[in-house]
């Protein structure tokens, strides 16, 4: 597709990290700028260790970030920060929040943003994809076939490649139906403003059922889930924005 002709400067970025609780920081950071295609990618030293379920998932190791400096105190921090709390830069990301609370952690402080799990859950409301992670689209939309270089998963560069090709197929899709191409941008804004309403399990003993149908059948099963999800670590606002929907009287 053409270059999107938006005001806004679009940067989608990745992040390895320790793990996913709230002590966890980034060891890993990754992002490309949509106008320039100019891709900045980098290791560092976290202050807590990376864990080794974490380790199992990105294959990054103690040993590869032993000589690395921590992000706050390399020399690509003060550019990134300047970039990313820029009013005109847009940062793109899939689950955004996980990986925006991880630069919160390093003072950075994202002004806007796009969440593309929001938009890929806006276009499929009814989830006739069965999967919306990063990796289930990356195989089932064939976005390998877009890039000409290997591709790993759970690596931050990789996976900005494969968010790049997914962002620009949401895009051609939500343009159908805009004037222009900001228009499409800041409705996508705007979607990734407020919680997604979640309409299939895709775990536990109900997968791949319509959350609506549990709510009849099983509604303890989900007052249970909704009290787990509220005292999760993990940022779980979509499912608790959904479990409080179908909870209603």
């Amino acid at each position: 597709m053409k270059k999107i002709d938006t005001s806004y400067d679009i940067i989608l970025f990745d992040t390895e990290t320790t793990g996913d609780q709230e002590s966890d920081r980034l060891c890993q950071l990754a992002y490309k700028n949509l106008e320039n295609n100019e891709i900045f990618n980098e290791l560092f030293l976290p202050p807590v260790p990376i864990g080794v379920a974490s380790q199992a998932v990105h294959h990054i190791t103690p040993k590869m970030v032993l000589n690395k400096l921590s992000f706050i105190e390399s020399l690509h921090f003060k550019n990134t920060k300047q970039l990313f709390e820029n009013p005109q830069t847009i940062a793109v990301a899939h689950n955004a929040k996980f990986d925006i609370s991880m630069l919160k952690k390093e003072d950075i402080h994202c002004v806007n943003n796009i969440d593309t799990l929001k938009i890929v859950r806006h276009l499929d409301p009814e989830m006739k994809i069965a999967k919306h992670s990063l990796q289930y689209l990356r195989y089932y939309l064939e976005l390998d076939n877009e890039i000409e270089e290997p591709i790993q998963a759970h690596d931050a560069k990789g996976d900005v490649l494969i968010l790049e090709k997914l962002f620009l197929r949401l895009f051609k899709k939500m343009r159908e139906n805009f004037k222009s191409d900001n228009d499409v941008i800041e409705k996508m804004i705007e979607i990734s403003k407020v919680p997604s309403l979640i309409s299939k399990f895709t775990f536990g003993k109900y997968n791949g059922s319509l959350v609506e149908s549990v709510a009849n059948s099983d509604p303890g099963y989900l007052e249970w889930l909704l009290r787990t999800k509220k005292e999760s670590e993990q940022d779980e606002e979509d499912w608790i924005y959904t479990l409080e929907h179908f909870l209603k009287p």
